[in-house]
């Protein structure tokens, strides 16, 4: 490994100044990608994979949007399946496969859902869970995810149970089913991988820079720190900016529906090893979960309510979600949980295609279309399919502008610090911190090894699992230009405001 392919995946500041003065001086792109989450991401690592000229421009940061909103999870599809949404289901598992095996094995791992069988849930129910986490092992085989990757479900005892769940309530307890979906150690981290690679394969990933009067074949830029402009032509121009999809193309409508997820101190749930699951009272086929997760936390979610009107930067959990999310866990709880027991919450917007009913009952799938003045938008879609629409989206393109590309090469790509990618550099076990690895992958040990600050293994605070060389990382490496951007999205310590207060003073050290 040299040191300049390990500075082919860097983003920051000095990389962004050169590349938008390289962009006003320079030709016509093949792609502007105007959106910096997932799926704008995934759109630009897949066309420059194919040898397509891309850049990708995003008004804020990396991940600023919904993508930092989701409950972490790859899900295999089997929600949608109960729905008869075959489709969906299929290629959600697919996805989940390619992504636990191929793209980012050092991201997502399997995760334990219990559904703990209490007096409440009668047979049918029972019977309904039982046939779905069946048809889910269906799934799985199906997409070719070893059982080795993604465990069979199974039954357990009520001893088991309460040993993965220590605080579900014991009282009538008759076991409980227990079954695998993948978990990501979180969705930013997610979109700053993507768009590393991206870069690794020479994409322009500029943040802080806003798209206006976008064109079928160009966009004028403005430079959001420094107020300058510049108007860039593109072959194809693709809005992929997610609930703002209506700002770039005018032409579109959107039905915004708020996912709110409450975050608690892990020990508040026993320390769980696996996701308490509980049903919704009065629904079929949907559930509240209780995730553990990084930096000692359980996030607690999640809601799905309409979200009409303006679209905020930073949508807020509403007081009737909280409460909902805190009366049905406790359906499932020896002892109660209050609001004061609640460290922290957020909510994110999906960009639904307006179709009608329940915002639950709206369709998860994605669809690609061109304005009238030739904008190409991608709109819907959830997060586990974002390979898979990133290929549609490049495709479409490729065809409607006759662009030479490649065949899509993002299956079986791995992405910066998977096994495989050649800037990884974890072979073998090292004397690391646990958490650093399950962040950074195969690269953790040159998160550290490329540290030039004091102390970089120390904590950025008393209790809290993050080391300095992580926040100076972020900005050496991937693009974080704020102490916001370290905070809240390329670590996930502002979910917290106590952890945030507490670690605000490091992270303004390294920008």
């Amino acid at each position: 490994m040299t040191p300049a392919s390990i500075d082919a995946t860097a983003l920051n500041r000095d990389r962004r100044s050169a590349e938008l003065a390289a962009l006003a001086d320079g030709p016509a792109v093949d792609v502007l990608v105007i959106g910096g989450g997932i799926t704008g991401t995934g759109i630009a690592l897949d066309a420059a994979t194919r040898g397509l000229r891309v850049a990708l421009v995003e008004k804020h940061d990396l991940a600023f949007g919904t993508s930092r909103w989701s409950s972490k999870l790859v899900h295999g599809g089997l929600r949608y399946l109960a729905t008869g949404s075959i489709g969906i289901a299929r290629r959600s598992a697919i996805e989940r496969g390619i992504l636990m095996t191929r793209n980012a094995p050092h991201l997502v791992s399997a995760m334990p859902q219990l559904v703990p069988l209490l007096p409440a849930m009668g047979r049918a129910s029972r019977a309904l869970v039982r046939v779905g986490f069946a048809a889910g092992d269906g799934l799985r085989a199906l997409a070719g995810t070893p059982a080795h990757v993604l465990p069979r479900s199974r039954r357990v005892d009520a001893a088991r149970a309460v040993q993965l769940a220590p605080t579900v309530r014991r009282d009538g307890l008759d076991g409980a089913f227990l079954a695998y979906d993948g978990q990501l150690i979180d969705d930013a981290r997610l979109v700053t991988a993507v768009a590393r690679t991206a870069a690794q394969h020479r994409a322009i990933v500029l943040t802080r820079v806003g798209a206006h009067a976008a064109q079928g074949d160009s966009v004028r830029l403005v430079d959001e720190l420094t107020g300058e402009s510049l108007h860039v032509r593109a072959r194809a121009v693709i809005n992929a900016s997610g609930v703002w999809a209506g700002e770039v193309d005018p032409s579109i409508t959107l039905r915004p529906s708020r996912g709110t997820h409450l975050v608690f101190d892990a020990a508040a749930f026993g320390n769980p090893t696996a996701a308490l699951t509980i049903p919704i009272p009065g629904e079929l086929n949907r559930f509240v979960f209780a995730m553990p997760e990084q930096l000692g936390r359980v996030y607690l979610g999640l809601t799905d309510e309409d979200a009409p009107g303006p679209i905020p930067d930073v949508p807020q959990p509403t007081p009737a979600e909280v409460s909902f999310l805190l009366d049905t866990v406790n359906t499932a709880l020896d002892t109660a949980l209050t609001q004061a027991d609640v460290r922290g919450s957020y909510a994110g917007l999906r960009p639904l295609i307006e179709s009608g009913g329940h915002t639950a009952d709206v369709s998860r799938e994605h669809a690609v279309t061109e304005s009238p003045n030739g904008v190409i938008s991608v709109i819907g879609g959830k997060l586990t399919e974002y390979r898979y629409m990133a290929e549609d989206v490049v495709d479409r393109a490729v065809a409607l502008r006759g662009l030479a590309a490649a065949a899509c090469r993002t299956r079986n790509l791995p992405l910066v610090g998977a096994p495989g990618n050649p800037v990884s550099t974890l072979r073998a076990p090292v004397d690391l911190p646990a958490s650093l690895v399950a962040r950074y992958g195969a690269e953790a040990r040159h998160v550290i090894a490329a540290a030039t600050c004091e102390r970089p293994g120390d904590p950025v605070a008393q209790g809290i699992d993050v080391i300095r060389a992580e926040f100076e990382y972020a900005v050496t490496h991937e693009g974080a230009l704020t102490a916001e951007d370290i905070l809240d999205r390329r670590t996930r310590i502002g979910l917290v405001p106590g952890d945030r207060e507490r670690a605000e003073v490091a992270a303004h050290e390294f920008v």
